[in-house]
């Protein structure tokens, strides 16, 4: 990549809107949405694209409803349908086939350029060298001996073991770099306060943990609640299994309170120096339920004497091996992990007629009723309708679920209305070298104001043609998460103000905020953002994270968990996966999900 790769090249520079049927504010024009989607397989799928939002809003506006009758019919019937090409539906279509001996006939549909869901990389050239980031789902967590997962992992493939990664090759001294983007507070970390914090010119504290937050611009009280939260161990006493009685009480109360029993935090302090605090559900503590923060381990237990793993471009490997075991011409070559993650994407092989499995890209979903004996699925390709019929569908996808099945029985619909997702940009910056951080003596950063909170460099698994080392000579690629959470508010607020920020900034104010904040953070150590900045891709992901709020998994008032209404029994000859259902964002949990979905639709 060079460096007339900029907004220039992808952005008019001038402000235009499209007109919408929906109630929301006028929306951008497609390369202002966009940007610069990067290089290969991924380079038109970076995040929710332009058109896929537009298809979306298609549905939720119900434009398709009065053509629907214009839809071509394929005569022929198929086994099953999965709706949705993430993580859950080709999990789903791989365990389907598997389980009636690639025998029947199985059609994934798919609304995005490339399979994968939220699992998908992004990728750039950079001075010759090829670098990938995820773009949204990113770490796995090496499996426990004989679970599901690692049966699972086993049938595509991979053996589920830690990685090797890049060694050290920057000299003297030797500056720790980590195997995720995420920052975690070690020696080697910097915080920087700016402006909200009367420091308009930057203040930079290094290893600010380690140094008791001393010279931080933070209150007395609230530097020691901080502290004491982090050094001190709670008594509390964490649920032992999923559902027990510890667990069922922490489904009452929100995460915040939780935090404020559990390590004597205060309100103010979670809302005002924690806005993150819940960030693996994508909204506010005070909005989440304490028990989504132990579920995942819980139902998940993992094997953390490595801590957790990445491919190179995250969990985007695992989205590569299913469609590697399901239709291995789709990704020629051999089956090792290095050559799924190099070979290029045949997307001829991905649809062929025989083919116990195909992929059908850019199909958006428009409805799926009983019909008779089976149920007519309607999807449109470039705005023409095509129907075909199936024995079974699988529900595969998100947000857009309840409104496709016309018939849905109102207990669904209701259940399904409690389900909240709120937004999250991740946005991938390609620097040149970051030898400005290793001036600094860091290798990762927190702030306070601004675009995202942190990043961490970090050491890429090495297959695939990764080089062996990383020096601060080399070029790299730093990942910020983006939310757009607000402590106070209510969720689905929370949700539709967010969306709004997101889908009514352009990538060209994005690319102005991030290159104007690293100059403020960087530039007295030699960051140039001219120079130095290669590249940058913003995945917007309107739906982003499933929130689970008090009483999502055990259910409250009497009344049960909104999700178990759902996963409990299929709807006719449909069935429900995606980790929506879980209250866990987590690929494991989308496996879990598909495989309880097919075990439904076969019984």
């Amino acid at each position: 990549m060079d460096e007339q790769i900029t907004r220039a090249d992808h952005v008019d520079g001038h402000a235009r809107t499209i007109d919408t049927a929906s109630s929301e504010d006028s929306l951008l024009a497609a390369e202002q949405w966009d940007g610069y989607g990067g290089e290969g397989d991924y380079a038109k799928a970076n995040g929710n694209t332009h058109a896929v939002m537009r298809a979306g809003h298609g549905i939720r506006d119900a434009v398709y409803s009065g053509r629907l009758n214009e839809a071509q019919a394929i005569e022929e019937t198929l086994d099953c349908v999965v709706v949705g090409g993430g993580i859950s539906g080709l999990a789903a279509a791989h365990l389907y086939t598997e389980n009636t001996g690639r025998s029947k006939r199985c059609l994934i549909l798919e609304d995005h350029a490339i399979f994968g869901g939220e699992a998908r990389r992004n990728e750039f050239l950079v001075d010759g060298q090829r670098l990938v980031a995820n773009q949204g789902s990113a770490m796995f967590f090496p499996p426990m001996p004989l679970s599901s997962t690692q049966k699972f992992y086993e049938s595509i493939g991979f053996d589920g073991r830690p990685f090797q990664y890049q060694d050290w090759g920057g000299g003297q001294p030797v500056l720790p770099v980590a195997q995720t983007p995420y920052a975690e507070g070690g020696p080697h970390s910097g915080m920087f306060f700016g402006a909200r914090f009367g420091h308009p010119e930057g203040l930079w504290l290094f290893d600010p943990w380690g140094k008791s937050l001393a010279g931080a611009p933070f209150p007395e009280p609230v530097k020691r609640e901080l502290l004491r939260a982090r050094k001190e161990k709670p008594a509390f006493s964490p649920p032992r299994s999923h559902g027990d009685a510890v667990a069922r009480a922490l489904d009452k109360i929100s995460l915040e309170d939780h935090l404020m029993q559990r390590d004597g935090l205060s309100r103010g302090t979670i809302r005002t120096y924690m806005p993150y605090a819940a960030n693996g559900a994508g909204a506010s503590a005070d909005e989440i339920s304490a028990y989504a923060d132990y579920a995942p381990d819980l139902l998940f237990p993992w094997d953390d004497s490595s801590g957790a793993q990445m491919f190179p471009g995250g969990n985007t490997g695992i989205a590569r091996l299913l469609v590697k075991t399901m239709l291995p011409n789709a990704l020629p070559g051999p089956t090792g992990l290095g050559s799924v993650f190099a070979q290029k994407v045949d997307f001829t092989r991905l649809d062929r007629e025989g083919d116990p499995v195909r992929i059908r890209l850019g199909a958006t979903v428009a409805e799926v009723k009983h019909e008779g004996d089976a149920v007519r699925v309607t999807y449109a390709v470039k705005d023409r309708l095509f129907a075909v019929r199936a024995r079974s569908v699988i529900m595969a996808g998100g947000w857009s679920t309840w409104r496709t099945i016309p018939d849905l029985p109102e207990s669904y619909r209701d259940a399904y209305r409690q389900f909240y997702r709120m937004p999250c940009l991740v946005m991938n910056v390609a620097l040149r070298n970051w030898r400005f951080l290793a001036k600094m003596g860091i290798t990762e950063s927190q702030w306070f104001e601004g675009l995202g909170d942190s990043f961490a460099v970090r050491r890429i698994a090495t297959f695939g043609g990764v080089p062996a080392a990383i020096s601060p000579d080399d070029p790299t690629v730093l990942t910020m998460k983006i939310l757009f959470t607000e402590p106070g508010l209510p969720l689905a607020q929370q949700a539709t103000r967010g969306r709004m920020r997101m889908l009514s900034t352009s990538y060209e104010e994005f690319e102005r905020r991030i290159r104007e904040q690293f100059t403020l953070m960087f530039a007295r150590a030699g960051f140039d953002a001219r120079r130095d900045i290669a590249g940058i891709i913003l995945n917007r992901w309107g739906h982003a994270y499933l929130c689970a709020q008090p009483g999502f998994f055990f259910g409250r008032d009497g009344k049960p968990a909104p999700r178990e209404i759902i996963r409990s029994a299929p709807f006719g000859k449909i069935a429900f996966a995606n980790s929506d259902l879980s209250g866990i964002m987590d690929h494991r949990a989308s496996i879990a999900e598909a495989d309880r979905a097919v075990k439904q639709i076969l019984a």
